[in-house]
């Protein structure tokens, strides 16, 4: 082949295609690799769930990412071929998705027979938090973010609907209004059900109930970020303290598309020569 100007932009206009699958490749191979070491050192099953936006097709096109029916599928088999007496550590970096899939997954977590960890190495907004707490034990980094479980109708906060609704008299409210409030009490109480379902076996009824209120009364915006500390005043099982290999792994994810605009540079300690 002759190397002329159009040879070379093929070649390249082929290299450029085909990077991102490759790059995916070694970063999977690695991930593996990062998974087998955690596993060693906790005795564990190690699932991953983490959605960002990354270069997952062809062309290298952002993809945004939630929790759906796929993940709960996933989730759930990997849960059912663990043993009974295998505790499992489940890593999550979500910004939520659909109850219906964030309810069978944490169904999943509640039903297993040995310990359940959730590690929240940055955040698991609404959704995510739902797993969560499923969970025997939450572990949080020290700026590592939960949220509320509020449910959102059309883009909006369930509760706020339902306070519109409650603000004027009734023959002031328009039949839609009516509508969305209506299937908001239902979206509130089906997820504050689910929640208390979930917490029941590792927490007394009372403070399951009032937990779920708490979480799902839209007394905050949906990102709202419940930080470690006021995780564990609500009655939530959080410890501090990321275990390093967590950290290591996330770090193997596809960063994403949009150039960072963050630098710095390696920490040398004293005596170290940089290089």
């Amino acid at each position: 082949m002759e190397f002329s100007l159009p040879n070379l932009f093929f070649i390249f206009f082929i290299v450029m295609m085909l990077q991102p699958i490759l790059m995916g490749r070694v970063f999977a191979l690695r991930r593996v690799q990062a998974i087998r070491v955690i596993e060693r050192l906790r005795g564990s099953r190690v699932i991953t769930m983490i959605h960002r936006q990354e270069k997952r097709s062809l062309f290298g096109f952002n993809m945004s990412n939630h929790i759906d029916l796929e993940d709960a599928q996933s989730i759930i088999s990997a849960i059912k071929a663990t043993p009974d007496n295998m505790p499992i550590d489940l890593v999550m970096h979500t910004p939520g998705g659909l109850v219906i899939a964030a309810m069978q997954i944490a169904r999943a977590v509640e039903a297993h027979p040995a310990k359940v960890t959730v590690f929240v190495p940055i955040y698991a907004m609404s959704g995510g938090t739902l797993i969560a707490m499923a969970a025997d034990e939450i572990v949080m980094g020290e700026f590592s973010m939960l949220g509320p479980i509020d449910p959102q109708i059309m883009g909006i906060s369930a509760a706020s609907v339902v306070a519109a609704r409650d603000a004027k008299p009734i023959e002031h409210v328009s039949d839609i209004a009516l509508v969305l409030a209506d299937v908001s009490d239902k979206a509130i109480a089906q997820v504050r059900r689910g929640a208390i379902e979930i917490m029941t076996p590792r927490m007394a009824q009372d403070r399951a109930e009032e937990l779920a209120a708490t979480l799902t009364c839209g007394k905050w915006t949906h990102d709202y970020a419940l930080t470690p500390h006021e995780a564990t005043e609500l009655g939530l099982p959080i410890t501090v303290d990321m275990p390093p290999e967590i950290l290591s792994l996330m770090k193997l994810y596809p960063s994403p598309v949009k150039q960072s605009v963050v630098e710095f540079l390696p920490f040398d300690p004293p005596g170290k020569k940089m290089r």
